[in-house]
């Protein structure tokens, strides 16, 4: 079942304000639970709704499974707004955010047409654009939308020299997992251009009412068991002994799941452990889940 939260009177206000909610049934309710957000703390949620609300974006900073993606997809639904999202790697080009040309054909004659992007339809519909792990795309590339990120909220499309303004209820949502293979850190003119908003992994009684509503797992001592595992799992993240992708709570969930079919442990190995790549990893998760099945 969907739990709600309320919204600060002054956050309701600058919702209805700038005209961002105006189709919503209710602007006092974010919702969380089934297909929505636990959030780790109210005032990071608040504070993400505040910073989009006055038009700026918002970077979602944290590790792999913390609910990144999930947190901008309920954002996105409060404001009631259409989201386009952009998956960052190396192979990220002008084409592959603005759009692109290819020969078409009209009233029986072959045309050059143009195909729009994600940033494109974003700023054309005054839609929310989602940036995923930002800092995998290649320095080069992310200059091209500078002018999007900042005040002008302007780019000129390189393949129709067309300039587009974006239209009123058009914001961005970025997230990044630093530190991982492959990323680069962000340059600070880029940085500078976001509220950062640093996302954890959730814990104890929000992990458990995730667990009860994001998955068919019901037994009660099972989802506390899961929990412990979630616990002993950061705290060994922290300690240096794992990494951060043994920790995903999102591979957590799909531990969870199959727990219902199959033995816990083996639920674990299949979700968790097999991930991995070092021995020393598999062998110390696989010890915890010794204690806890």
């Amino acid at each position: 079942m969907n739990t709600t939260y309320e919204l600060p009177q002054s956050i309701q206000k600058l919702l209805i304000d700038k005209r961002r909610n105006s189709n919503l049934v209710d602007y006092n309710t974010g919702k969380q639970g089934k297909n929505g957000y636990v959030t780790p703390s109210m005032e990071l949620f608040i504070d993400a709704v505040t910073a989009l609300g006055m038009g700026k974006n918002v970077l979602l900073k944290g590790p792999t499974g913390s609910g990144k993606t999930k947190l901008a997809e309920t954002l996105t639904a409060l404001f009631n707004q259409k989201m386009h999202s952009i998956n960052c790697s190396v192979d990220l080009d002008a084409e592959s955010l603005i759009g692109f040309k290819t020969l078409t054909y009209k009233e029986n004659k072959q045309v050059i047409d143009f195909i729009p992007g994600p940033v494109t339809n974003a700023m054309k519909e005054g839609s929310f654009l989602y940036i995923d792990e930002i800092n995998m795309a290649k320095p080069e590339t992310l200059p091209l939308i500078n002018g999007v990120l900042d005040y002008r909220r302007t780019v000129t499309n390189p393949f129709t020299n067309e300039v587009i303004t974006a239209s009123p209820g058009f914001n961005i949502i970025a997230a990044i997992n630093e530190g991982y293979i492959g990323t680069v850190p962000l340059n600070e003119a880029l940085k500078n251009r976001f509220i950062v908003i640093d996302v954890p992994y959730i814990q104890g009684g929000q992990l458990r009412q995730l667990i009860r509503a994001n998955t068919d797992l019901s037994e009660e001592k099972a989802i506390n068991s899961f929990v412990q595992l979630s616990a002993d799992l950061i705290q060994a993240v922290k300690q240096g002994k794992l990494s951060e992708d043994a920790a995903s709570i999102r591979a957590l969930l799909d531990a969870c799941d199959l727990s219902i079919y199959i033995p816990p442990k083996r639920a674990i190995l299949r979700s968790i452990v097999d991930k991995l790549d070092e021995q020393r990893e598999k062998d110390l998760i696989l010890n915890i889940a010794d204690t806890l099945f």
